[in-house]
């Protein structure tokens, strides 16, 4: 380990002991089960945590990088060479006031609409498939069957690691948009306030059951993937511009696009990051050649992917 890395283990074993750890495989912690380990990882359990973690990037110029359930994110098979943040247990919770929702960052997306119906509310419909942590959700702008999360919220909470503070956003200053929100970098999303509205209970479990279906019917969540890899081009989608162009079952290594959905990869025993990062520059190659239109990747990379084949 080098001197950077020494130093900020030291700063983040004084605050957070043993719960620091080195060497850290990530691949389990993404849905393509795919990369290498953390140089370190920790998973703050407050924001006295995420203090030490600032303190600890401030202090040694430490990249890192905060992940939520790792299903839109791709590891280098070399791993991340500096620290990994995954919010723990101690924000993952979630209360009601009324028609609002308040909830940590760390709570699954489908968790927080399961809380939603028992409350009678509806607005998180959307979310019941959706892999991802309200954090994540929040950073992104999930969405899906027309919903998104940027449509209910009121507030983010966030915890400002190079500037040591809690801050809260309110969410027509986010700068959301399609996939993407503009939260300044180094905002660790701890939590959010959605507004939903009350509704029957009934008729919230129904559509939940059809959001639900709709996925299982024509996604392939029997292998592992990382969702969506592309966004979708205004007034078009990434599937279909894949499909006529011929990408579907396109394969690289252990990597391969769904012969369920075009705008999924999955990937297989052995494949590795790098196979999957092949195939998405071959499907934009392709895309880009047929159809004149450059798909923007919706998938983010972690560490180095120098050694990629091109």
């Amino acid at each position: 380990m080098n001197d950077t890395l020494a130093r900020a283990e030291g700063i983040l074993r004084a605050a957070a002991g043993d719960r620091v750890r080195t060497a850290f495989p990530l691949a389990s912690l993404t849905s393509f089960r795919l990369g290498g380990p953390a140089a370190l990882y920790l998973e703050p359990e407050s924001d006295a945590d995420l203090s030490a973690a600032g303190e600890a990037i401030l202090a040694t110029g430490v990249p890192f990088v905060v992940i939520g359930k790792g299903s839109n994110i791709l590891v280098s098979d070399a791993g991340f060479p500096g620290l990994v943040l995954r919010l723990g247990h101690g924000y993952r919770w979630a209360g009601r006031d009324g028609d609002r929702l308040t909830a940590g960052g760390a709570i699954p997306l489908p968790a927080l609409a399961g809380v939603a119906l028992r409350h009678g509310l509806s607005g998180l419909e959307f979310g019941v498939a959706i892999p991802a942590t309200l954090g994540g959700s929040v950073r992104m702008n999930a969405g899906a069957h027309g919903g998104a999360i940027a449509d209910v919220l009121e507030r983010i909470l966030t915890y400002r690691l190079l500037e040591g503070r809690a801050e809260t956003v309110e969410a027509g200053d986010a700068g959301f948009a399609y996939r993407r929100s503009l939260l300044a970098e180094d905002a660790v999303v701890t939590g959010a306030v959605a507004r939903l509205h009350a509704d029957d209970a009934v008729r919230i479990r129904e559509r939940m059951d059809e959001a639900r279906e709709w996925r299982r019917r024509t996604q392939p969540l029997a292998e592992p993937n990382c969702g969506s890899v592309f966004t979708n081009p205004e007034g078009d989608h990434a599937a279909r511009l894949i499909e006529a162009a011929g990408g579907k079952g396109r394969r690289v290594g252990g990597a391969s696009v769904s012969e369920k959905h075009a705008n999924f990869i999955v990937a297989e025993a052995g494949a590795r990051s790098t196979d999957v990062l092949e195939l998405i520059r071959e499907i934009q190659t392709l895309v880009e050649r047929t159809a004149g239109v450059s798909l923007e990747p919706e998938v983010k990379l972690i560490g180095a992917f120098d050694d990629a084949r091109r």
